[in-house]
C-alpha cells in the first residue's frame, strides 16, 4: 500500500471519494473474452481515451502474476490520464498496484475487514435486493459501514455473469436507493436506450462492460456514454 508523504489515510480517501462522486458517469468494466477480439490493454487504452473518468480491471481467468502484470499497467495508465483505478474482487492485487479501490459482491470478502488492511481505498459493494440495500443503509445510519458506494443490479438481461435470472429493470433504482445515503452505480444489461429513462430516475454513474467493450470504436462509445450521463444527470446520490 502506497503512502503519500505529508497525506493522512483519511485525506486519501477523501480526495478520492471527492473525484469518484465529482467526475465518474460512464463506468467501463472490463472483460476481455466480451471484447470482440481485443485485450483488456487496448480497452483501457481506448476508454481512456474516450474520457473515462474510472475503469474497473475485472479479470478471473488470468493467472495471479498475470493478473498483477496486467493491474501494474492499468494503474500506470489510469494514473496518467487522472482516472480512478478499481480492480474486482482482489484485495492482494490492489494493494500492491496501490489501486483506487475495490469492487466486491455479497459472497467476497466482508468490506469491514477489507478496510482493516486499506484504509484509505474506496469500496463499492453489490446489491441485488432491496433488503441488502436496507441491511446496508443501517450500518451507514450508524456509521458502521466501511463501504464507499453501492451497485444496485442486474438491471436487465446480461450475458456478463452465468446463472442470472432475475433482472431488476429501472423501477428497483428508485425503490432500492431510498434505503441507503451513499452514492450509488447501477449495472446489468444496460444499453444507450436505457439512458433516459435512468437519468430521469436519478442515476448518475452507470456500469457498463459490452455495451462498449463490443462497440466498433471504444474511445467513442465511452466518449457517447460519458457526455449524454453527464447532460442528464439530475438530483440524487
Amino acid at each position: 500500500m502506497t503512502t503519500i508523504p505529508g497525506v493522512t489515510d483519511q485525506q486519501l480517501y477523501s480526495r478520492r471519494l471527492h473525484q469518484f462522486v465529482e467526475e465518474v458517469a460512464v463506468y467501463p468494466v472490463s472483460c476481455e473474452r466480451l471484447a470482440a477480439g481485443r485485450s483488456d490493454r487496448e480497452w483501457l487504452d481506448n476508454v481512456l481515451s474516450g474520457g473515462a473518468r474510472i475503469v474497473q480491471l475485472r479479470d478471473k481467468e488470468s493467472s495471479d502474476r498475470q493478473l498483477l502484470e496486467k493491474a501494474r499497467y492499468f494503474r500506470e495508465k489510469t494514473r496518467e490520464a487522472g482516472a480512478l483505478f478499481f480492480l474486482n474482487d482482489r484485495l492482494d492485487i490492489a494493494l500492491l498496484v496501490d489501486a483506487d479501490g475495490m469492487h466486491v459482491g455479497q459472497k467476497d470478502l466482508p468490506p469491514v475487514e477489507i478496510r482493516k488492511l486499506a484504509p484509505n481505498i474506496l469500496i463499492g459493494f453489490s446489491c441485488n435486493t432491496e433488503d441488502q440495500v436496507k441491511a446496508l443503509g443501517k450500518e451507514v445510519a450508524q456509521g458502521q459501514s466501511a463501504v464507499s458506494y453501492y451497485n444496485i443490479g442486474p438491471l436487465f438481461q446480461t450475458g456478463t455473469k452465468e446463472g442470472l435470472h432475475h433482472f431488476l429493470g429501472t423501477e428497483a433504482v428508485p425503490l432500492f436507493s431510498r434505503h441507503c445515503s451513499l452514492p450509488f452505480t447501477v449495472m446489468g444489461g444496460i444499453k444507450l436506450e436505457h439512458l433516459e429513462e435512468l437519468l430521469r430516475v436519478g442515476v448518475k454513474r452507470i456500469a457498463v462492460v459490452t455495451a462498449i467493450s463490443q462497440a466498433d470504436n471504444i474511445s467513442l462509445e465511452t466518449d457517447c456514454w460519458q457526455r449524454r450521463i453527464e447532460s442528464g444527470r439530475t438530483g440524487g446520490r
